[in-house]
């Protein structure tokens, strides 16, 4: 069963499905800067585009580009900035 969600004015739209090892989303992420919590281990990996990322307990952003992923441990807030379309996958540990 898929599960659309939408963040931050439908500047942020994902489908939420069961990935072959964990539940996963793929999304898109709209030019701008956001702020996402989690409540699980997250695997998140650029599909097309360039996201800058604020990982937690960092003070500055780092690039990330299609085929890079990165890795945010449960409870942690993480800071993204789209300079254009970015989508991605989330896998949810």
């Amino acid at each position: 069963m898929l599960t659309t969600n939408s963040y931050f004015d439908g500047n942020v739209v994902s489908i939420a499905f069961e990935g072959e090892l964990h539940p996963a989303t793929v999304g898109v992420i709209s030019p701008g800067e956001y702020s996402f919590d989690t409540a699980k281990k997250e695997v998140m990996t650029v599909v097309s585009g360039e996201l800058l990322v604020k990982l937690p307990g960092v003070d500055s952003f780092s690039s990330f580009k299609s085929g890079q992923s990165f890795t945010v441990e449960a409870g942690k807030v993480f800071d993204v900035q789209a300079k254009q379309d970015v989508a991605y996958l989330c896998t949810y540990e």
